[in-house]
């Protein structure tokens, strides 16, 4: 078999991983200890992020033509892919979390919902909160005048019941 057709199922499968993800995000992942590396990962997946390793030439292969492609130019040294479906922030949040830690491990580059990213802006996004921390935010703040109110017209109608015993 040549070797061409032994790489064409592994190109096609980063090529299945990334249809209609809404990131795509390559981090730098050389040396990461393997606890560290299982935390990453564990933590990955339980986000919903799917994130392996790959050969540069493979992932080259599977993102030429597609909107994937500005990553092309990112891919050298040892590179990791991880892709979700669901959240635009949770790779680049997870991954930069643990690159604190972990010095060598880095964002590289990412796609959001077809965007190219450097890392710079891969960075700024990784800052982002999740969908439930913002949506919580967004009930707090909307929740946070009515409460107000509640408690101004309660206290005006405790003080008008004393001024009314008085009487």
């Amino acid at each position: 078999m040549a070797k061409v057709e032994e790489k064409k199922p592994v190109v096609e499968e980063i090529s299945e991983s990334v249809k209609g993800a809404k990131a795509v995000v390559l981090a730098q992942y050389s040396g990461i200890n393997v606890a560290d590396d299982t935390a990453l990962r564990k933590e990955l997946r339980e986000a919903g992020v799917t994130y392996k390793v790959y050969k540069n030439t493979m992932m080259n292969f599977a993102f030429k033509g597609t909107e994937l492609e500005p990553l092309c130019d990112y891919l050298k040294g040892p590179n990791a892919i991880a892709i979700s479906k669901d959240d635009e922030t949770a790779p680049a949040r997870i991954i930069a979390k643990y690159a604190k830690k972990v010095e060598p491990l880095g964002l590289v580059a990412s796609v959001v919902d077809g965007k190219f990213y450097d890392k710079a802006a891969t960075e700024a996004l990784s800052e982002v909160p999740s969908r439930d921390v913002l949506l919580g935010r967004l009930c707090g703040s909307m929740q946070s005048p009515i409460s107000k109110l509640a408690r101004v017209l309660k206290q005006i109608a405790e003080k008008d019941g004393e001024t009314a015993a008085q009487a």
